[in-house]
């Protein structure tokens, strides 16, 4: 069990946290939540005894162990991936070596009378018992099955750590923490360098763990499928909810609208109070009733509302200027870094107006592609942009191209051309940044704003492109909620690549997949292509692969005609859809124009009107044929959908 007991942390003259008790036992799973420098990593860092409250303590029950993974660490050189996964079984490493000297010595010495003999065979039949406890016996198993389920290949494991970059080098020491199984696990943003199959790894795997987990996410989906608590931090103080995090939206909206009311009470009962005293300070015959008003403002407890500022929701991309119909195309694209291919003869169209998720695990060729489409690297093979594309482009390390001397204000305004500069702070503002925020230099802001200042210079001009790589790693929740909405409403063509499933749901309609050196294209939107998938282990993908695969006599299609079939499909779906449109607008326009008939047939006088009975017959007719249209045309998108998958 983790007790924390009255604890306050202070700065100086500022307070960070006060008076907070928490607990935290076994099967507990916790997610922290709170704007950011609410406090969220400090608390971490004090149950991890990384850092010692201003006052109060924390308790750890004897003999129970706490694996903590930081958001930003040192990463060990020297090592082999699997080399260094093994430093997590230090302890069960030093009982193999023991039980190898004990088995020598008891294979070489005569001496078995000897007590010193007979306390061998004693210490290494305890050994033996310890060593099996701590799963000895699977310990390279163990290894593997965790580093595959991460997303390493077997060929990783021979590779030097030094050979990997920053993100894979984290997925390393959350392995090496869980294998370690101890009995709490502190994760500070853990899926910010995690692929969308190895979070829904992570998240199988936390849901059978037997320990208590304690972790900070933005990742929406990834706290509603791991945590049943959810621990806010605001205003110094921490607010319990035991219930997920989508559940803890709903009961803190509630809970802020009881607070907002109670403190305008409290407002209220202050200011009566307050203009009494005013009204009557000099009176004698009033004295004792002012003396006594006094003393009950000094005795009020008085409440605080944690401001949350609106005024950041409604940014939105400028509007983009129209393209041509095709606004990405690329036939037989291949991409090799030296012997290593990691794209191999790629079809890919994408359309005007076309939002499309890039996913797949790190490493097959997500962010390769993204910057072939942007012109960053060379390539072989046919990739070309369509009629008047202006393209943006959100790097994946966007926050590390920042020049640090400058200002956040410098930074916008280096950029900003015509009429747009008269709008910079406003902009700025949209993304957080206001009064002396401008002026701080670029290299003392976080990593969430240094992302949120990358994004606002996307709204800078009128692209009518965009290309996003991971641009949620770094943002909390509501700059994450800000950019959604803000994308939602931008009427040009996106291509995201994005693990975060939560921030992908509503905003794509096509996914692309990355997989073997080549893309496979599934429409509909993120869920759509998890539930086709029926991903929820990396043992299920383990499966499939293993299983034999039938052979089929089928001449096998050239892949050209493939990608002309899929041209001609997709062309014929659009247009369904199209007119599908088109007939619900007509639908929705005479289904009003009847109801509002229907409203005036109420009337008696109108009941005579020969004119309106006849309009009314008519578009009573044309609603039916247009419903009977609908109908075929749903069926027929449905049969294009199913015929071309």
């Amino acid at each position: 069990m983790i007790s924390m007991d009255n604890i306050s942390v202070r700065f100086g003259g500022f307070t960070l946290l006060d008076g907070i008790s928490f607990m935290v036992n076994p099967r507990d799973r916790v997610g922290l939540v709170g704007k950011n420098g609410a406090g969220k990593t400090t608390m971490l860092r004090l149950i991890a005894g990384m850092q010692q409250p201003s006052e109060g303590k924390v308790i750890i029950s004897d003999g129970e162990v706490v694996g903590y993974l930081p958001q930003q660490m040192i990463h060990p050189e020297g090592n082999t991936v699997y080399e260094e996964a093994m430093t997590a079984f230090a302890e069960v490493l030093e009982m193999e070596k023991r039980m190898d000297f004990i088995g020598h010595e008891l294979a070489t010495r005569t001496d078995y009378h000897s007590q010193s003999y007979l306390d061998m065979i004693d210490e290494l039949s305890v050994i033996n018992e310890n060593y099996d406890m701590q799963g000895g016996g699977s310990l390279h198993a163990d290894v593997e099955k965790t580093l595959t389920g991460l997303g390493f290949s077997s060929s990783d494991l021979s590779r030097k750590t030094s050979e990997f970059s920053g993100g894979w080098r984290m997925r390393l020491e959350l392995a090496k923490i869980i294998l370690r199984r101890p009995d709490f696990i502190l994760l500070d943003e853990p899926t910010n360098h995690l692929d969308i199959e190895s979070i829904q790894w992570l998240e199988e795997f936390m849901a059978s763990y037997p320990g208590g987990v304690v972790l900070i996410s933005h990742d929406r989906a990834f706290l509603d499928n791991v945590t049943n608590r959810t621990s806010e931090i605001s205003l110094t103080k921490l607010i319990e909810y035991k219930v997920p995090y989508s559940r803890y939206v709903i009961l803190r909206a509630e809970r802020r609208q009881q607070q907002t009311a109670a403190f305008q009470n409290q407002q209220k009962m202050i200011k009566e109070t307050e203009d009494f005293i005013d009204r009557f300070r000099y009176k004698a015959t009033k004295a004792v009733q002012v003396q006594s008003r006094i003393k009950q403002l000094d005795k009020i407890d008085r409440l605080e509302v944690d401001e949350e500022d609106k005024a950041a929701m409604h940014i939105k991309f400028p509007p983009a200027p129209r393209s041509g119909t095709i606004v990405v195309e690329a036939v037989g694209l291949t991409k090799k870094y030296g012997d290593k291919t990691i794209l191999d003869k790629i079809d890919l169209i994408i359309e005007r107006g076309e939002r499309v998720a890039f996913v797949g695990r790190n490493g097959e060729g997500k962010t390769t592609l993204s910057k072939i489409i942007v012109g960053e690297i060379d390539h072989t093979g046919k990739l070309k942009q369509g009629h008047n594309v202006e393209l943006g482009y959100f790097a994946q390390n966007q926050d590390e191209l920042l020049d640090g001397n400058k200002t956040v204000l410098e930074t916008i305004d280096q950029v900003a051309v015509g009429d747009i500069r008269v709008k910079i702070r406003d902009i700025l503002g949209a993304f957080l940044f206001r009064g002396e925020d401008v002026d701080k230099k670029v290299k003392v802001l976080s990593g969430g704003e240094r992302s949120r200042l990358s994004m606002a210079r996307l709204l800078l001009q009128p692209y009518n492109l965009l290309v996003l790589d991971e641009p949620t790693n770094h943002l909390d929740m509501r700059s994450k909620d800000i950019l959604k909405n803000a994308l939602l409403a931008y009427d040009g063509t996106l291509i995201l690549v994005s693990h975060d499933r939560e921030f992908l749901d509503g905003l794509v309609d096509k996914v692309y997949e990355f997989k073997d050196q080549k893309i496979k294209e599934h429409l509909g939107g993120i869920y759509d292509f998890l539930h086709r998938k029926k991903i929820s282990s990396f043992k299920e993908l383990e499966m499939k692969a293993q299983a034999p695969v039938e052979v089929k006599a089928e001449k096998v299609t050239d892949n050209k005609q493939l990608y002309e079939k899929r041209k001609e499909y997709d062309k014929q779906i659009r247009k369904a859809k199209n007119e599908l449109s088109r007939i619900e607008k007509k639908i929705s326009e005479l289904e009003e124009s009847v109801k509002k008939a229907d409203m005036l047939f109420a009337i008696p006088e109108n009941l005579s009107d020969q004119k309106l009975f006849d309009k009314y017959t008519l578009e009573k007719k044309e609603l039916d044929s247009l419903l009977s249209e609908w109908e075929v045309q749903q069926n027929e998108i449905e049969r294009l959908n199913s015929d071309r998958i």
